[in-house]
């Protein structure tokens, strides 16, 4: 852990913890990553049968999509528009970064930030969580292990996702291959915030993965290719709400 890590707990014991998300639970981002499946005007299909799925079986889905595709995506669907990353910066001079009120002014509602694809410091989760929050944007702060998913957690983002680097992109569930990593992050995040929501990603591809990552104490996933690059997302949405369901 960062030698960040201490002070960062000692700030956060003398400050209120942040309310609880306004997104209905479970919460099931969708990221598009870089696929072409996901691309253009295929981003806004995709993510317009997302919110269909959604809306049919009360299960609330946000969308990840490309930066270039923020605006025509959020123009097109009701439900949230997460960019995939943004910087901890202000306006000014700093070309080739993502400025959250770009992602603001474009449609989004929030962001993820650190995705195993895109590391950053300790302190820059924290700086652009603030930024984030400054511009009105959601957040949902990925970590790769328990330690990293507790100390994140500090920072008061509205969501931590665990999300094992290894297990991304494999189809092997973190929630059945790794319970203990989801369970022991739900411990941990739980002694430093009471409310900040709990997400579990990592190669969810099916309803009994959602199920098995709900009855472990997450509140929501990140999924990528298993719905993406799947030859009938709507299916895979649909047994996603299914889980659900089941649970609830």
């Amino acid at each position: 852990m960062p030698k960040y890590y201490p002070q960062l707990v000692l700030q956060r014991k003398m400050c209120p913890l942040m309310t609880k998300s306004k997104f209905s639970e479970p919460f099931l981002l969708i990221n598009f990553k870089t696929y072409l499946e996901a691309t253009g005007k295929r981003a806004v299909d995709l993510a317009s049968r997302v919110e269909l799925v959604g809306k049919n079986n009360d299960v609330m889905f946000g969308v990840a999509p490309q930066f270039c595709d923020i605006a025509q995506v959020a123009a097109q669907v009701e439900i949230p528009v997460f960019a995939q990353h943004i910087d901890p910066v202000n306006s000014g001079a700093f070309t080739g970064h993502v400025l959250a009120e770009s992602v603001k002014a474009a449609g989004g509602s929030g962001t993820l930030i650190n995705h195993s694809e895109r590391n950053v410091k300790l302190i820059e989760i924290e700086q652009s969580v603030q930024r984030a929050r400054e511009a009105g944007l959601s957040t949902a702060v990925c970590a790769g292990t328990s330690r990293l998913a507790a100390a994140v957690a500090l920072t008061e983002p509205e969501m931590v996702a665990i999300e094992p680097p290894e297990l991304i992109g494999s189809g092997h569930a973190v929630s059945k291959e790794r319970p203990e990593i989801v369970s022991d992050s739900v411990r941990k995040i739980r002694a430093v915030n009471q409310n900040v929501r709990i997400l579990c990603g990592a190669g969810i591809t099916t309803g009994d993965d959602l199920y098995a990552a709900l009855k472990l104490g997450a509140q929501g996933v990140i999924v990528a290719s298993g719905v993406v690059k799947a030859p009938k997302p709507e299916d895979v949405l649909t047994d996603f709400c299914k889980a659900v369901r089941k649970y609830v």
